[in-house]
């Protein structure tokens, strides 16, 4: 009889995995199934039990949308040189919703599901990408809607290629950087779980620093009317987020406002400066974000077990 240690004994030793060793995203790939699993069990729980379902989706960027419209557009007249502003608000908010839930979602992935982390070894990564993939499950119909009403108000006759462009360049940027920041601030919040409450801040945040509820000529006027520097603006629209509102706003506020803009003599505003070269550097920025965020993970991932 052969003696089985006789064939272990001719393979290398490097055609095996070390336990507990991970590879980073590459093994989110490589355990793609579980990735599934994951993302259909985020899809399938979050309105369990819930008596109106799905239709929370559109419920809450709705209840939002309504609020800054009445207190911003209407009460402080914001609106004004901005026409057609509730595509141009909701637009942005999607966007905003967009981020963050998966920044959120992917911070506490690892936390929310210690049991697992501390009883089985997989790829850690597998949590915030799900988280990231979840929220953009959730993003479609708030998408969806949007599309609607911009096809309703005559977008289809003036959109281009380079609108379906912007559309995937905004998603993809967004997605990138919230998954690079879930990453950084996820592991950080294992062990000091003031890392919540700090992305709750820029959460916060990241709505007004973003020409979602305002238009970006509105920075750029404070700025020259101040004398200060342009390098901040420069920075300003250099951010993912903001780039990512501002590529919504080209695909569908800009299309869907021309017949109106047509029919009251108005003008829409400028477009943002190097547009598609600044979509080229945030996509970059986010690429960078998420490499950092990796590095970060994976140097902290080996005491999750312990610190949860």
């Amino acid at each position: 009889m052969t003696d089985t240690r006789d064939l272990f004994a001719v393979v290398p030793r490097a055609a095996f995995d070390v336990p507990g060793k991970s590879r980073g995203l590459i093994d989110v790939i490589r355990w793609h199934y579980l990735l599934r699993l994951l993302v259909r069990t985020g899809v399938t729980t979050r309105y369990r039990n819930s008596v109106l379902g799905w239709t929370w989706s559109y419920v809450r960027p709705a209840a939002q949308f309504l609020v800054f419209w009445v207190v911003l557009g209407v009460f402080m007249t914001l609106n004004k040189g901005i026409p057609n502003y509730a595509v141009y608000l909701f637009s942005g908010i999607v966007v905003i919703n967009l981020f963050s839930e998966g920044f959120k979602n992917a911070t506490t992935s690892i936390v929310g599901n210690a049991p697992l982390v501390r009883k089985v070894f997989l790829p850690r990564q597998l949590f915030a990408m799900s988280a990231v993939i979840v929220a953009f499950v959730h993003f479609l119909p708030q998408m969806g809607l949007l599309l609607v009403v911009c096809l309703l108000l005559g977008w289809a006759a003036h959109i281009t290629f380079a609108s379906f462009i912007a559309i995937l360049a905004g998603m993809l940027i967004v997605m990138l950087f919230s998954l690079g920041l879930g990453l950084l601030f996820g592991a950080i919040n294992v062990r000091f779980r003031d890392a919540e409450n700090i992305v709750e801040l820029m959460l916060l945040l990241a709505t007004w620093a973003s020409p979602v509820l305002y238009a970006w000529t509105t920075v750029q006027d404070a700025f020259d009317d101040r004398g200060w520097p342009q390098w901040i603006v420069d920075l300003y629209m250099l951010n993912p987020i903001t780039q990512g509102v501002e590529l919504f706003h080209y695909a569908f506020w800009r299309p869907a406002s021309e017949n109106l803009v047509v029919a009251d003599g108005s003008e829409l505003m400028s477009l943002p400066p190097d547009l598609a070269m600044n979509t080229l550097w945030t996509l970059l920025i986010a690429v960078a974000t998420l490499l950092v965020g990796q590095l970060v993970f994976r140097r902290l991932e080996g005491r999750f077990a312990q610190d949860l």
